[in-house]
């Protein structure tokens, strides 16, 4: 078991307080988007060592077999599986997708054989893995999630197709075209064609984003879509005469509560717009984006990978399988995340043993202790445990109750990758 030091990405989306807060740490002052704990090669967690530390992936590599264990190594080879975050959001993230493994595999050596530098802004795939994740609501949480149906896009854009009638002005055509296309039948051909539409962009799809969002100015009548139509505001404020701003209204508009969980498998478009979550997810860092960015954007790239189906939000049902642990299992193979809270005076809660897991204590304090280590513990403490602990189990220490999450590599899997 080894205590673990975790940077925090500083990206202009992050909130300056959320993860201070949560933590109980102070404040850098710039914007602290996602504290990284992991292995991933763009920014190991390190690994802390009495004589000295080393970065988690490096340690790995050096004895895969004792901190992976058997089973994870046959499934996804000699490296951590999964990341895991937690994402403070001040304001909108962009609109993203992710690829499935052939497609980040297929991407990946083409780019490498391109010779694009890794680090280049118009590059897709930094590695060849697919990256499916799921957040858990720390806070409320507001986001957009996968494509509503398509008759329901419709309605808001004749809405809005309406507004402007009732007021005396012009309608801007492409709201028209991409109603008529919504209403044309055909659910996944139609959302891809005026989802094809708005992202190519183009001066027309410019002066709609602005004619919009100066007659949501005007308070005209939301009707039934008030938090859609605040939303594209919002978006429309934060990157004027962006797409992303009327495909926000093609999507569904999501509000989780603490303790509500969300899974986003390929192909599925989604947007954080605020809150603090705990996100997990495969290792892997390959996004394209599809709005809601001054960052490149790979069109042709982007309508390959997105998934246009109309689905309903991916909730993600918690279940208990015994008493302080509550546990999320998507449907991916690389990692299930716990809830786990211990009082003191308990037998202690078992972390999951033959499997690498992370820990990351949220409140309270205690220990985490096998049968040849213990490590004392406190609120903002996170450690990586390796697969051949021998009995790995959390106690609780004082008055208040420890709680820390785990994400763990799934004890089922093992097929390779």
């Amino acid at each position: 078991m080894y205590k673990l030091k975790n940077t925090i990405r500083d990206y202009a989306w992050g909130s300056t307080t959320l993860i201070s807060d949560y933590l109980g740490t102070d404040p850098s002052g710039a914007p602290e988007a996602e504290m990284w704990l992991g292995a991933h090669a763009g920014s190991p967690s390190s690994a802390l060592r009495e004589h000295g530390a080393i970065p988690l992936d490096r340690l790995i590599s050096a004895d895969p077999d004792r901190l992976l264990g058997t089973r994870c190594r046959e499934a996804f080879g000699d490296r951590l599986p999964f990341l895991m975050k937690l994402l403070a959001a001040g304001s909108p993230l962009s609109l993203q997708v992710h690829p499935s493994n052939e497609q980040a595999a297929a991407g990946f050596v083409a780019e490498e054989a391109a010779g694009v530098p890794l680090e280049a802004a118009h590059r897709n795939y930094k590695d060849a893995h697919h990256k499916p994740e799921m957040i858990l609501a720390l806070t409320p949480i507001e986001a957009l999630c996968g494509f509503r149906p398509a008759a329901e896009a419709a309605s808001i854009f004749g809405h809005l197709a309406g507004a402007f009638r009732e007021v005396g002005t012009e309608v801007p055509p492409v709201l028209e075209q991409v109603r008529d296309m919504l209403d044309g039948g055909g659910e996944p051909a139609a959302v891809g064609a005026a989802f094809a539409l708005l992202i190519r962009g183009g001066i027309s799809v410019v002066d709609a984003v602005e004619s919009v969002a100066g007659i949501l100015r005007l308070g005209i009548p939301v009707g039934p879509f008030a938090k859609e139509l605040a939303t594209a505001l919002e978006l429309s404020e934060a990157y004027p005469g962006d797409p992303g701003v009327l495909i926000s209204l093609m999507l569904n508009r999501v509000s989780l509560t603490p303790g509500q969980a969300v899974f986003l498998p390929s192909g599925n478009i989604h947007a954080y717009l605020s809150g603090l979550g705990i996100e997990v997810m495969a290792s892997s860092d390959n996004v394209l984006r599809g709005g809601l960015t001054a960052k490149h954007i790979d069109t042709d790239e982007l309508l390959n990978t997105v998934d246009f189906s109309p689905l309903p939000v991916p909730l993600l049902e918690a279940f208990s399988p015994t008493a302080g642990v509550h546990l999320w299992q998507p449907p991916f193979d690389e990692f299930v995340l716990q809830r786990m809270e211990v009082v003191a005076g308990d037998d202690g809660l078992p972390l999951t043993g033959g499997t690498p897991s992370i820990l990351l204590v949220v409140s309270g304090s205690g220990r985490l202790s096998s049968t040849g280590q213990s490590l004392s513990l406190n609120r903002g403490d996170s450690v990586f445990v390796s697969a051949n602990e021998d009995l790995p189990t959390l106690h609780g220490i004082g008055s208040e109750p420890l709680v820390a999450f785990a994400a763990t590599v799934p004890l089922h899997v093992t097929a390779a990758r």
